[in-house]
Order: structure tokens, then C-alpha cells, then sequence
């Protein structure tokens, strides 16, 4: 059989039954089109970073910037402010402009600030020196106008001429014009700003100097005035062409995205797979017929490849042309969900219609994976004996589920994964155990759900069966006993629904251990309330006297923090820590308040100090021990040491017995028992109105505030873990449609019985309905159970906790989107004749 022939096999096939043939690229349809809507999407993202990063003005020659491969020893940055007047007398050299930042309370909503901090980039007034482009509105150019990002506009609905409230450098309100949007989007709940230089004087004096800009004059020589800047540069300094600056770097490509995207075409890589297998059966009488004729098997599976290949090239053509509107609504739902934010790009546009790049690779993915998923299946459909195959289906002896080579390979992975998992709850808290872990997942996976799935998915949709038996009666009977009739394919079903499951069961869980985990830090000594002020301004005496007065406050102190050094660092070298002095009395009662044994404070007092646990730990310190404090205010000091306490209750690791050290920065507050936490806070903040930069934060608040980063986080990867999800389900719906076909017969039988047509579309729903069930139930518990390892092979013993409402919401959308896959099919049910039906087969 030459390659001509093999051809027209194949286009023969397509040209009898067109949808049998092009089924298996149901799946490659859905995954090549969240392949080019995440291409389309990281494209606009990148295409947002570029555009909309801060650039060097082309009138610049030459920039004085850090050198990140000449770091001095000390890790000091150098200070590049200090080098403008010198730099100025460079020969060549025109001007010097100073690329600086502020840092900038921004008073969003409730008009206090917050403890995430603006960054303001300072721009010269000269349209030739802007570095950041704005997009919608205008440059500032009056003292009294900013321009915000993207992100921090989208939030708080800003557009030009809104009114901003911001913080002066005294902590005193002030309010500014929004001039425009900038291109680029803001950091994770960080506001990016761009203002002149004036208004940063008066929001922060001290900006931090990040570049020197060389302006050169005309006809210098750039290659001389760059040598003789080069000279007047101390180490960790470079001076480079305004190109090679590491601020005109690119950013990279954005790959979150396109990493999902991958997961989701590699699962439309098994469901494909399994859906040539069923079709492969379903031609078995004709294969064998072939075989008879003198056919061999070589062409036989060459002429299944090219179908294959077809079949992709069509379904990747379809998925490309899918890919713009995809990206769209995928853009639309990361807006809804917040999750563009977390991305730092909001509103994103990505074309609706497809390039010709995206069209082309799309064909040549979709083909390729096509073949891949075909080979094993046409192997093994020409590897039935052609007598075997020429058998109706009444006549065929029922084959075993697993056969001896499954069940060794079964076994194997099975004792691997339990072997695994053992390991990494032996070495728990090693990062050995990590990847133990990680690979006993993946070895569970391919054991129970790949070569014991035949057995697995069955067993699980008898649980179901019975249940949805009682309750639904005979249709759910009868759609449980054609999972458990068919388990090769129903296996081949469930497993990309499971492992897209697991996935999303062990994001979700593992975020919710992580917040058990920060729940057991939450329970570790603190003070219930903490005040400071967001840029570190000394508290006034009036914030102090308001906060303490309170009827429900039983200990108070008042921490003035500074910066000393410790001989911490290796080889005893000394590293900076920070340190805060407060009044002994006031300090040991908040401690006692705040869960601490008196006994464990009872030495602090005049002369002695505090450390928190590890560093006591690093120094290996024992009580009454003396402890010297370097570049403290005024000199070194040694001091006894009295204790130790949490990090959590002070925040620093040194507490002096000496309220003087230092002005005030933090006041530690315990209330008395049944003082509402959030009340308190409440009249405290509405009290200090005019103090918009305190802060007033309560132990409840930060454990609200990391359960709902960590909700983020989780809503996050399931968002994006979806296209996975989505592409398992369509797997659901071809395996049904193949279904419908192979029993027109049973279900003819069904409709000459007396079965109405809302009876037969009912039951194949319900066959999808438990296929998800099963996908979701044995995903869940396989992620639910790592996800518990996971936690312990950090050495932690928290469980792993969802939100049950997220995860039943999940389940009801995949049981829903399930249940919507199997209309087509249900309907090509309903429409089939009883006579008709039987006549066929």
C-alpha cells in the first residue's frame, strides 16, 4: 500500500463521516485558542510594560547609574546626589539632571494613608527630559498636579481633573489635581505617582537619587566626557551611553499566562487521546476488514496519523481564529476578579481578530499535538486481530480491565508514590521533602488515575451511582453502569478533569494551610493595637495622650526606634538592626498584657535591654549577660540582658530600658478584656482625622488582612488553572457524542420501551454530570492529601483549609460547563427513531 493510498484512506474517512473525524480536536480547539488568547494577552501586557516604563530622554548622552556586578563591601549604596557639582565641571558636560523618587502618602478612600507607600518619579519641568509617557491627559506641569497609573486610576475611578489627597512632608493633608494617566501600571497595592520637582519638596524632602543624567553639550566628545566622569566615580558607580542604561533594559516577556496556557494544551493533549482511542474502536470492523484485504499495519497507522494531522490543522486553525475573543473576555474576567491588578495592567484591549503569526502557529501546535495524541491509539487499533475485530459488539468476550503489564506499571507507581510520601514526612522541614513530595504526587497520579484508572474511575462512580440512584431513580442507575461499562474510556475521561482538579484543590488548600500558618503567628505575643505613622514621622504628643486615655486601654508604651548594629553577621562580623527605646515599667506590663510571664520581664529595668528570641538566640546570651549595641545616637552602649521576647510584640530586635533614645514612633496598646478591637480602632482613627499618616492597626485587621492576600492569591491560580478545567470538560462532551454513536442500538431499544425524549437527553446528562463528579471527587482528595504533605514537608503542623463556599461554587460551575457538553449529544439521543435506530445495527 503505497502513500497515495494511505491518503485517500484518510481523506476518505474524513470525507464519510466529517465529525467523527474532526472530534478528537474538540479539545486542541479550546486549548490552541487559550494558547493564542494568553499569546494575545501577554503581548498587550508587554506592550503596557514597554510602553509605559520610564524611558531616557533623548537629550541625555550618558548615565551615571549603580553597577550591579560591583557592589562595594560594605553594601552601602553610593550617593549619587553628592556627585552633581563635581560631575557639572566635567568637560562636555552641560548639565546634570538628578533622576530622583519620592515617597508619598497617598489618602485613598477613607482619607488616612496606608502602610504600602507611594513612589512619586520627580520630572523636570522640560517636555525634552520626560521620562514616564502618559497615556490619557497630560504631563504635570503645575506644583499642584500628578499623573497616576493605569491600576490606581482603574481602582479609585481617577481621570483627569480628579482631586488626590495626599500627605506634606509634616503629615498634614493636602490636596493635588490629577493631570493624567500614565501608560504603565502600578505595583501589587502600590500607587505609582509622577509629579515635579517643587511638589517633592514639599511631600518629601529627602528623595532618594536613583541616576545621574549627563546632558552633553553640543559637540562634545561623548567617549572623553564619559572617561572623565568615569574617574570622578567611586566603586559600585558606572557611567554608560544613555542605551546601555539598565533602565532601557527590557522587561521580559509576561509568562504567567502562557505557562497556564501550556498546562491547559497539555491536557487537550490527553483528551484528544482518548477521544481517538474511542474512534479507533469505533472503526475496528473496518481496520479488520482492511487487515483481511491484505493491508498491512504500517500503512494502516500512517493513514490515522494523517488523518490526525488533518484533524489538528483544522482544530488549530478554529482555535486561532477563537484566540482574540478569548483574550477579551479572559481580560474581562481578570479585571471582575482583581487579578489583573495583581498583573499590574488593567483594561487590557488585545485584537479580536487573529494575526497571521498566531494563525500559522496555531496549525503547526494543534497538528503536531494532533500525532502525538494519535500514535498510541493507532498502534494499538492496528494491533487488534482482524477475526477479533470482525465480532459485533455482542459477540466480543469481555476483556479484562487491566492487563498484566498495567498492572505491574500500576504497582510500581503506586509503591513509588506511597515510598515518596514517606520521605517527605520523614525529612519534613527539609526542602529534600519538597520535592519528595512533588514527585509522589506525580507518581499517584500516574498510578491511580493512568494505569489503575480503568478500576479507580468505576469504583468512585459506584459511590455516586448509588447515591444519585436513590435520589434520581433509574436514569442515574443506568448512567452509572455506562461509566462503569466502558472504563478504558471513562478513565481516559476523567484524568485530564483530575489532574486539572488536583491542581486547583491543592492551590486553593495549600493557600488555606498558609493561613492556618499565619493564624499560629497571629496567636504569638503581640500588642492588640500598634500606632505609627506611615512614613516614619515621630508620633505627636497629642496622638499619644488620645490613643492611651481610653478608658479601655490597660498598657501602654511608647517606642522610639533608631538604628544600632549587633555582632550578628558572619564570622561575628556587625550587621545593623533596628532598635527602640521605651520606659521599662510601661514596657514589661504591655508584655504581661500581651501573654508574656512576668517572670520573663522581671530583670528589665535602668541599664538592661530586651532582645527579640533569635537574635538572643544568634548571640547565644544568657540572662545577666552584658550585650554591647553599636552606632546607637551618641555612641555604642553595653547593656545587661534581661530577656527575650517575640519579635511580633516590639518589631524590633533590641529594646532599651531608655524612653529618651529616641523621638517617639510606635505606640504598643493592650485593651482590656471584651474591648472590641475594631470599635476601638474606629474611634481612634475618627478622633485623629487630622493625623491622616498614624496609622492604627489591631491584631484582627492583620489577620483579615493576610487571609484576604491569600484568598487573592488562591483566586488567582484558580482563575487561571480554569483553562485547564475548561479544556477536561470537552472531553466529557466528545466522549458522549462517540457514545451516542455506538449505541444507537441500546438507546433505539430505550425509545421502543417507552423512554420520551426529555428521558434520553436527562440520562446523557446525568453520564456527564457523574464523570465530573468522579473527575472532581478524585482530583479533590489527591490535592487535598499532597497539599496536607506539602504543609508538613515545611514543618509546619497546620491542615490545609479551604473556603468551602469557593470550592462548591468551583464544583457547581465544572458540573454545570459538564452538563452544557453533553446538550449536543443529548439532542442527537432525543432525535434517534426507535425503527431506525435498530435497523442500524
Amino acid at each position: 500500500m503505497n502513500f497515495l493510498t494511505v491518503v485517500r484512506l484518510a481523506l476518505g474517512e474524513v470525507r464519510r463521516r466529517p465529525g467523527r473525524a474532526l472530534l478528537p480536536g474538540v479539545a486542541l480547539v479550546v486549548g490552541v485558542a487559550c494558547l493564542t488568547a494568553s499569546l494575545a494577552l501577554n503581548a498587550a501586557m508587554e506592550r503596557a510594560a514597554t510602553d509605559g516604563r520610564p524611558h531616557v530622554p533623548s537629550a541625555v548622552g550618558l548615565v551615571v547609574e549603580h553597577d550591579p556586578l560591583n557592589r562595594p563591601d560594605d553594601s552601602k549604596p553610593a550617593d549619587l546626589a553628592s556627585l552633581v557639582p563635581r560631575l557639572s565641571k566635567v568637560p562636555g558636560v552641560q548639565r546634570v539632571v538628578p533622576v530622583q523618587q519620592a515617597q508619598v502618602d497617598v489618602l485613598l478612600d477613607d482619607g488616612h494613608a496606608t502602610a504600602n507607600r507611594a513612589r512619586m518619579d520627580i520630572e523636570q519641568p522640560e517636555d525634552a527630559l520626560r521620562r514616564v509617557p502618559v497615556g490619557e491627559g497630560r504631563p504635570p506641569a503645575a506644583d499642584g498636579e500628578v499623573a497616576v497609573d493605569r491600576v490606581t486610576a482603574y481602582q479609585h475611578k481617577l481621570r483627569p481633573g480628579s482631586t488626590l489627597a495626599v500627605a506634606d512632608a509634616q503629615g498634614r493633608r493636602t490636596e493635588v489635581r490629577v493631570s493624567g494617566v500614565t501608560e504603565r501600571g502600578g505595583g501589587f497595592e502600590t500607587t505609582a505617582l509622577v509629579g515635579g520637582p517643587r511638589l517633592a519638596t514639599k511631600l518629601d524632602p529627602e528623595p532618594d537619587t536613583t541616576e545621574l543624567y549627563l546632558l552633553l553639550a553640543p559637540g562634545a566628545d561623548a567617549a572623553a566626557a564619559r572617561a572623565a566622569a568615569g574617574g570622578l566615580l567611586g566603586a559600585g558607580l558606572r557611567v554608560v551611553p544613555a542605551g546601555s542604561a539598565l533602565s532601557m533594559a527590557d522587561s521580559g516577556d509576561a509568562v504567567a499566562l502562557l505557562l497556564f496556557s501550556v498546562l491547559a494544551l497539555a491536557t487537550a493533549v490527553f483528551v484528544a487521546a482518548a477521544t481517538f482511542r474511542a474512534v479507533y474502536l469505533q472503526r475496528r470492523r473496518q481496520t479488520a476488514l482492511l487487515r483481511c484485504l491484505g493491508a498491512r499495519r504500517s500503512p494502516l497507522v500512517a493513514a490515522n496519523l494523517v488523518e490526525a494531522t488533518l484533524t489538528g490543522a483544522v482544530a488549530g486553525l478554529l482555535g486561532a481564529a477563537l484566540g482574540g475573543p478569548v483574550a477579551w473576555l479572559l481580560a474581562r474576567l481578570l479585571d471582575v476578579t482583581g487579578v489583573s491588578a495583581v498583573l499590574g495592567a488593567v483594561e487590557l484591549s488585545p485584537p479580536l481578530l487573529p494575526q497571521g503569526s498566531h494563525l500559522l502557529l496555531g496549525v503547526i501546535v494543534a497538528g503536531a499535538l494532533s500525532v502525538v495524541a494519535a500514535v498510541r491509539p493507532a498502534l494499538a487499533a492496528s494491533l487488534v486481530s482482524p477475526l477479533a475485530a470482525l465480532r459485533s459488539a455482542e459477540e466480543a468476550p469481555p476483556g479484562r480491565a487491566l492487563s498484566r503489564g498495567r498492572r505491574v506499571l500500576g504497582w510500581l507507581a503506586v509503591t513509588s508514590a506511597t515510598l515518596l510520601a514517606a520521605a517527605a514526612w520523614a525529612t519534613k522541614g527539609s526542602s529534600g521533602a519538597l520535592f519528595a513530595a512533588l514527585f509522589s504526587a506525580i507518581a499517584a497520579m500516574a498510578g491511580l488515575f493512568m494505569a489503575f484508572g480503568p478500576v479507580t474511575v468505576p469504583w468512585i462512580s459506584r459511590l455516586f451511582g448509588w447515591i444519585a440512584g436513590r435520589l434520581g431513580g433509574t436514569t442515574w442507575r443506568l448512567a452509572a453502569l455506562e461509566v462503569r461499562r466502558v472504563p478504558h474510556r471513562s478513565a481516559a475521561v476523567a484524568l485530564p478533569l483530575v489532574a486539572a482538579s488536583a491542581l486547583v484543590t491543592f492551590g486553593v488548600t495549600t493557600m488555606g494551610g498558609l493561613a492556618a500558618m499565619g493564624d499560629e503567628l497571629a496567636r504569638q505575643p503581640r500588642a492588640d493595637v500598634v500606632l505609627e505613622d506611615s512614613g516614619d514621622r515621630p508620633l505627636p504628643q497629642s496622638v499619644v495622650q488620645t490613643a492611651t486615655r481610653d478608658g479601655a486601654v490597660a498598657a501602654a508604651a511608647v517606642l522610639g526606634r533608631t538604628r544600632g548594629s549587633l555582632p550578628i553577621g558572619v564570622r561575628g562580623a556587625a550587621e545593623q538592626v533596628q532598635v527602640a527605646g521605651t520606659d521599662p515599667a510601661a514596657m514589661s506590663e504591655l508584655a504581661v498584657r500581651s501573654g508574656i510571664p512576668r517572670q520573663d520581664v522581671a530583670d528589665f529595668g535602668p541599664g538592661a535591654a530586651l532582645l527579640a528570641d533569635w537574635t538572643a538566640r544568634q548571640l547565644d546570651l544568657k540572662r545577666g549577660d552584658p550585650v554591647t549595641i553599636g552606632d546607637l545616637p551618641g555612641g555604642p552602649r553595653t547593656v545587661r540582658y534581661a530577656g527575650s521576647l517575640p519579635y511580633s510584640l516590639p518589631g524590633t530586635a533590641v529594646v532599651l530600658a531608655d524612653p529618651g533614645l529616641a523621638p517617639p514612633t510606635s505606640t504598643l496598646i493592650a485593651l482590656k478584656e471584651g474591648v472590641d478591637q475594631g470599635a476601638y480602632r474606629d474611634g481612634l482613627r475618627a478622633a485623629l482625622r487630622d493625623n491622616p499618616t498614624v496609622l492604627v492597626g489591631t491584631r484582627a485587621e492583620k489577620k483579615a488582612e493576610n487571609e484576604r492576600q491569600l484568598h487573592l492569591a488562591a483566586t488567582t491560580f484558580s482563575v487561571l488553572l480554569g483553562l485547564s478545567v475548561a479544556v477536561a470538560v470537552t472531553g466529557i462532551g466528545t466522549a458522549l457524542a462517540i457514545s451516542v454513536q455506538e449505541r444507537r442500538r441500546e438507546l433505539a431499544l430505550r425509545r421502543a420501551l417507552g423512554v420520551r425524549r426529555t428521558g434520553m437527553r436527562y440520562g446523557l446528562v446525568a453520564e456527564a454530570v457523574l464523570l465530573a463528579l468522579v473527575g472532581l471527587v478524585g482530583g479533590g482528595a489527591l490535592g487535598a492529601g499532597y497539599s496536607w504533605l506539602l504543609l508538613a514537608g515545611f514543618g509546619s503542623g497546620a491542615l490545609p483549609t479551604a473556603p468551602v463556599t469557593t470550592l462548591l461554587a468551583g464544583a457547581a460551575v465544572v458540573v454545570g460547563l459538564a452538563a452544557l457538553s453533553a446538550v449536543g449529544p443529548a439532542r442527537t439521543a432525543g432525535r434517534i427513531a426507535p425503527a431506525a435506530g435498530l435497523a442500524s445495527g
